[in-house]
């Protein structure tokens, strides 16, 4: 990992989020680039393939193939185990590879299969700090994301920059077509763009917002509403839209991009959290 996030913040983030569990939905594996096929448990000297169902900093539920030994062996280690995490985060080349000693505290067939359990592991110990700042990324962009859903960033040249988009110039795609549009400014609940184009025949409309960050390269497509429009002063073909997100489909990486902005930047919007304030940084 980078060395981007102190000890001290890996700290708030294990008091802020040690209880609170994650499940490895397809977008969360992506997000932290767990590497689905190099998880398994340790018993023993032995090792079994799991699937990480959902963890928090204090525990974790795992999927396994019983028919395999494998209750027999955890009877004569004391229900005693190592499980082997692997990430390899967005932008990184190296993958993050560790074990958290853990006690299975219980166990109960998946759904109906007679071949897979689901178990319920208790951590021995706080886990690696490489597991915290993954998780906890993930946990501080999602509470944010809500708490500070109205925070408006300005695109000016410096908040480029920051948040690595590559261009104001972008494409929003009204009924699947892509017009040429320009972004002035992005929050976690939506975005304002100006493009040409008639008011009273957008508002209200379904529309997707493209926006192409770098470094790593991410395209996120956001789907959204036009809620509000007006003329661009000046320039009688051109109107500035206010995109409303459809907040259950907001990407997490977008989340977490905007979250690691303003929260490397909280001198500057402190006492600016107001629903509807902008940020504008100028450092």
């Amino acid at each position: 990992m980078g060395g981007l996030v102190t000890s001290q913040k890996i700290s708030v983030y294990y008091d802020r989020f040690k209880d609170i569990s994650v499940t490895f939905t397809k977008e969360i594996i992506q997000v932290t680039g767990l590497l689905t096929q190099q998880i398994h448990i340790k018993c023993g000297n032995d090792f079994w393939p799991c699937v990480v169902y959902s963890a928090s900093f204090e525990n974790a539920k795992i999927v396994a193939n019983v028919k395999t030994g494998l209750l027999a062996k955890l009877q004569a280690t004391n229900n005693f185990v190592n499980l082997r995490f692997c990430f390899r985060p967005t932008g990184e080349t190296n993958a993050v590879t560790f074990f958290v000693a853990a006690r299975v505290l219980a166990t109960a067939p998946y759904g109906s299969s007679q071949d897979v359990n689901l178990f319920t592991l208790q951590f021995s110990n706080r886990p690696p700090d490489d597991f915290i700042e993954i998780m906890g990324r993930v946990l501080d962009a999602n509470v944010n994301s809500s708490k500070r859903k109205d925070v408006r960033i300005q695109l000016t040249p410096d908040n480029l920059r920051k948040l690595n988009i590559l261009s104001t110039e972008s494409a929003v795609f009204i009924q699947g077509v892509p017009r040429r549009c320009i972004l002035r400014d992005v929050s976690f609940s939506g975005s304002k763009i100006i493009m040409m184009g008639v008011a009273k025949f957008l508002v209200d409309k379904e529309a997707a917002i493209r926006i192409d960050f770098n470094d790593p390269r991410e395209a996120f497509t956001i789907k959204g509403t036009f809620v509000r429009a007006e003329q661009v002063e000046g320039k009688k073909e051109m109107i500035a839209l206010g995109l409303n997100f459809n907040e259950a489909t907001v990407p997490m990486g977008f989340k977490i991009r905007l979250n690691e902005m303003i929260s490397s930047n909280r001198a500057d919007y402190r006492g600016m959290l107001d629903e509807g304030q902008e940020f504008q940084s100028n450092q």
